[in-house]
């Protein structure tokens, strides 16, 4: 039995914690947060016990840990788990701080624990089926990738004012989608960013619409479009453009039902919120992560994933002060 203690018990955690219990042999044992009411309803839920940080990492039957709290706890809470010598599934992004990253990388490379990092994009099916594809080389070499994702709302405005901005909140994800497809590194960054859906978003210091140009050092190439609002839905897509075809993944509708009449035709829209979309993303990855560990294998995404994802959100901030290209080293 593959026993989890797990830190964080709001939307995400509830995600998490209900995957972790449908699993065959793996077992949610404490729920850690501040919100004592919160983890109490979430560990009554599937059986598992409301205990301090100090005792979930002192106890030698907790194999894992996963960290779902506030961003602002993530890096601290993956080096004391590596400190214990506990595996880490850590949710997006590690931290704000490349700093911080970096000192928690140097942790858990010194403990030599395992580190998977929550980007469950990879593991939505079509997106892994596209790259499972792309990688068996029906559309030959990579040329082109365009990826689109913009939200449904913007979130409330507490929430961006502490998000680290749309780049390393909302973009991270593409980011790194990015860089799994083309293949290579991007040497190259431009971004462009406004406040177009609501300028109190840009009186707090943020932007709601971006598009990112990336290069690597082959010349392959990828455009990402962002907004914080979509009046259709939850818009998520992806296309790669190769030497011998493209291969796209569009959005999920609410039903596969389309009306056709002498109008024309008519299809549901998008699905409207995150975790619906990714429901079987966010199942595949923790199966991912258990798996690995069972198999002491390297996990699919790791923490130099992570840090890489951050780099990139770091040089588009960059372009978009200094509007230009910033190339990375």
């Amino acid at each position: 039995m593959l026993e989890i203690a797990q830190f964080g018990a709001g939307r995400i955690g509830q995600i998490h914690a209900s995957n972790i219990a449908a699993m065959k042999d793996v077992r949610l044992r404490y729920v850690v947060d501040v919100n004592a009411e919160a983890a109490q309803k979430l560990a009554a839920r599937h059986g598992a016990r409301v205990v301090s940080e100090r005792e979930a990492f002192a106890d030698g039957k907790v194999d894992a840990v996963l960290i779902a709290s506030s961003t602002d706890t993530h890096a601290r809470l993956a080096i004391e788990a590596a400190r214990a010598g506990k595996a880490i599934f850590c949710e997006k992004p590690i931290d704000l701080s490349l700093r911080k990253v970096d000192e928690c990388l140097r942790e858990v490379e010194s403990a030599g624990v395992p580190m998977f990092v929550g980007f469950n994009r990879r593991f939505d099916p079509s997106f892994a089926a596209l790259k499972n594809r792309l990688d068996q080389g029906e559309i030959g070499a990579v040329e082109q990738v365009v990826i689109s994702s913009r939200d449904p709302a913007p979130p409330p405005l507490a929430y961006l004012k502490v998000s680290g901005g749309m780049f390393r909140d909302m973009t991270i994800h593409d980011f790194d989608m990015a860089r799994w497809l083309l293949g290579e590194e991007p040497v190259e960054v431009f971004a462009m960013g406004e406040a177009l859906v609501d300028r109190k978003i840009a009186a707090a210091g943020d932007i709601d619409s971006a598009m990112v140009l990336l290069r690597t050092a082959s010349d392959r190439m990828c455009h990402i479009n962002n907004s914080r609002r979509a009046a259709y839905g939850y818009d998520q897509r992806i296309e790669v453009f190769g030497a011998k075809g493209m291969l796209r993944a569009e959005n999920i509708g609410e039903t596969t039902v389309e009306h056709f009449s002498a109008r024309g035709t008519a299809s549901d829209r998008p699905l409207d919120f995150f975790l619906e979309r990714y429901a079987e993303a966010y199942r595949a990855e923790m199966a991912a992560f258990v798996l690995a560990l069972r198999n002491q294998t390297p996990m699919p995404v790791g923490a130099a994933d992570g840090r890489q994802a951050l780099v990139l959100a770091e040089a588009a901030l960059q372009s978009l002060k200094k509007k230009r290209a910033v190339k990375l080293g």
